[in-house]
């Protein structure tokens, strides 16, 4: 098996994990719809690391199980970025959020493929059956904050209104995803393979909630990616340990 593309806080070196295909485990159909928790399913890729196309497989077949109260967030990290192929996605911002979970979760790396469910649980994230069982567990914990959010487009910027109760302890994240994404990549370790992608986070506010809990924001739409393909993503974080507590997501009207 391929090992997991790892890097320490300090330095480089290399680490060996396993890596699973997303075949064996039969798929579970609309899980979540029932369920009163939700699962936020933070995805750290890079199309320069060869073995994370594994893990984007199986964040987009995933995702067409889990229809309900799942969302699927895909950062592309900057740091494999100098092995052949520079990945278009990525940022510096994704990595450095990475750096803050590998702090809060007392990892000696970061490594890419990597998911943190919800805040709470790391995992790799081409681990198909550990990542299921995260994610039941999750959906079966009930909520304990709402969050709405709406998004409307007025020409070249959407703009967001969002409406909260947690109190000013927390974030709220809002991501601005390009909901399906594909790659012919042309060098590096992953050369000649065409790679897809789902919910790629193209930009994302941290906002501080106000005493009220409403409030407005706006996002600028790339120039080549069609409002058609876009949609928003809103979570609330807590600021100390990092716990998601409340999700929800809006389709751009």
């Amino acid at each position: 098996m391929r090992p997991i593309c790892t890097i320490p806080l300090v330095g480089i070196m290399i680490l060996t994990g396993l890596s699973f295909s997303i075949s064996g485990n039969g798929p579970v159909k609309e899980i979540g719809k029932a369920e009163p928790g939700f699962a936020v399913v933070e995805l750290f890729t890079s199309e320069g690391c060869s073995s994370c196309p594994a893990a984007d497989e199986l964040a987009i077949a995933l995702s067409k199980e889990y229809t309900m109260d799942v969302y699927f967030l895909g950062y592309h990290v900057d740091y494999w970025n100098y092995i052949g192929w520079k990945d278009k996605f990525s940022k510096a911002d994704y990595t450095e959020r990475q750096r803050q979970y590998a702090a809060a979760f007392k990892l000696k790396s970061i490594y890419t493929p990597q998911v943190v469910i919800n805040g709470k649980r790391e995992l790799v994230g081409s681990d198909q059956t550990r990542l299921r069982k995260v994610i039941r567990e999750e959906l079966k914990i009930k909520a304990p904050y709402e969050i709405s959010v709406s998004a409307k487009l007025n020409k070249n910027e959407i703009s967001v209104s969002y409406t909260t109760s947690v109190s000013d302890k927390h974030f709220l994240k809002i991501a601005l995803v390009q909901v399906h994404a594909e790659t012919p990549v042309k060098k590096g370790e992953n050369s000649g393979r065409y790679l897809k992608h789902i919910n790629v986070v193209r930009d994302m506010q941290s906002i501080a909630i106000s005493k009220n809990g409403d409030g407005k924001t706006s996002f600028n739409v790339p120039a080549e990616l069609p409002v058609s393909n876009v949609k928003i993503i809103a979570f609330v974080q807590d600021k100390d340990d990092l716990k998601i507590v409340g999700a929800t997501n809006a389709a751009v009207q």
